[in-house]
């Protein structure tokens, strides 16, 4: 049963009982379905029919193409119904999975999200939290029956848990439907479609001067990406994600020319922006994110190469890091690339090199893109050498390999650029690409590394 809400929205089942309520609204200027739990009834938790409304809800969101927003606070499934509840759970749980890479899923904690209901942030696109939320499959009293460790709410899985550390939590905020609201003017209502255009009276052809020397001439010198990506975006303004999970990379939204992009960045600030599991998980699901939703990815590359531990690859940095060069290989949107500074080894070819198949490589003059550095490739080449020998030979080293022009002969840079031009050498790019398409292979869904 449908009816006109209070507000002018368009209610779904607004005649079941039950705690969750189902509408079609507007967010920030933008129709959604959105489906909210009521907290105060039975603390949110979710019967058959509750279940049997989410379901109802994301077939709504695909049937007409509008993004999804769940909106939690939920206790879990409802006890006191039993089994059926956990069915109706699942019934929901298939239906939001049938959204992905159709329409937006946003996922909104606004208070307790327990349970197999926590599992509907793992489905969801971005999720956003605010502080009074938490959430968790297994809560506190179980986690200190079986281990033995006492902990909060708030430290099992609380936002700041949730943004630091686990990364499910992809923006913290006091009002979620402004977070939401903000997400949504990056995104498309639906796969086939693109991004709002957003007027701007910021130049695409803007040189940017200060680029030249927001990268110190110290090798080891640290700065801040998002210096570079906020001269570079539309009047300054990015929307970062993930803020605080795994900081050694960047993903943001911002925009060029009034076009949404999808911004991944190395920080070296963070580890020397080296990359370990989290940032290629990070990374590789932003990617994927952008390419399900016509989002131009821009990487800005400046990495030494993988965090090097005896347990990170025991956890799997070989999977982990095939994440991240799988999902650039098979993404489809536009994708233009800028080398910084150091783009060695490994992880340069995983950060969208050219190999990957890229659609412009841009490089700054003092890009120093090669197998490794000057020191290691001297202790590999020369260790039986004087120091005094291993020196020459690293200065011998940068001055022939450490620069973009190598990679520039061989096609593998396009061109190496003044850094003041930057913007306008993006923004001419994304020009060119925009009519890009490609044709998918027949197949049922990759197998890729997870």
């Amino acid at each position: 049963m449908s009816s006109v809400a209070p507000d002018g929205g368009v209610a779904v089942r607004g005649g079941t009982d039950g705690t969750v309520a189902v509408r079609v609204e507007e967010v920030g200027g933008r129709r959604v379905v959105r489906a909210l739990t009521a907290s105060d009834a039975r603390r949110g938790a979710l019967a058959q029919q509750d279940g049997e409304s989410l379901a109802r809800a994301a077939q709504l969101a695909l049937d007409a193409r509008l993004p999804l927003l769940i909106e939690l606070a939920s206790s879990g499934a409802d006890v006191s119904v039993g089994l059926d509840a956990l069915h109706g759970w699942g019934t929901a749980a298939a239906s939001v999975a049938a959204c992905s890479g159709v329409v937006p899923v946003l996922g909104a904690a606004v208070g307790p999200v327990v349970s197999g209901p926590a599992l509907l942030l793992g489905l969801s696109d971005l999720v956003v939290m605010t502080p009074g939320a938490v959430a968790y499959v297994s809560g506190p009293s179980m986690v200190e029956a079986f281990t033995g460790v006492r902990l909060s709410p708030q430290a099992l899985g609380g936002a700041g848990v949730h943004a630091a550390t686990s990364g499910v939590c992809a923006l913290e905020a006091d009002d979620a439907t402004d977070a939401i609201a903000e997400l949504l003017s990056f995104l498309p209502d639906h796969t086939d479609a693109e991004a709002p255009i957003v007027a701007t009276d910021d130049p695409v052809d803007r040189a940017a001067p200060e680029l030249r020397s927001v990268v110190p001439d110290h090798e080891r010198a640290s700065y801040d990406v998002r210096d570079v990506v906020r001269i570079v975006a539309d009047d300054g303004e990015l929307c970062e994600l993930w803020a605080r999970w795994s900081p050694q990379i960047v993903t943001a939204f911002a925009r060029l020319g009034g076009r949404a992009v999808g911004i991944v960045a190395n920080q070296p600030r963070s580890l020397a922006g080296t990359l370990d599991i989290a940032a290629s998980q990070k990374g590789a699901r932003f990617v994927r994110l952008c390419d399900a939703f016509n989002l131009p990815v821009v990487t800005f590359v400046d990495t030494p190469g993988f965090l090097p531990g005896k347990d990170l690859e025991w956890r799997g940095m070989i999977r982990h890091g095939a994440e991240l060069a799988f999902a650039y290989a098979e993404a489809t949107v536009p994708r233009l690339c800028v080398i910084l500074r150091k783009a060695f080894g490994g992880a340069y070819i995983v950060m969208d090199s050219k190999g990957l198949g890229n659609d412009l490589c841009l490089a700054w003059p003092q890009a120093e893109i090669a197998v490794m550095g000057a020191q290691g490739a001297v202790q590999v080449l020369h260790r039986r050498t004087t120091a005094a020998a291993r020196h020459a030979r690293e200065e011998e080293y940068k001055e022939r390999y450490l620069t973009p022009w190598p990679a520039a002969e061989r096609g593998f840079v396009d061109q190496v650029i003044d850094p003041a031009d930057t913007r306008a050498a993006l923004a001419a790019g994304l020009r060119a690409l925009s009519t890009k398409r490609e044709v998918l292979r027949g197949r049922k869904h990759d197998a890729g590394p997870m």
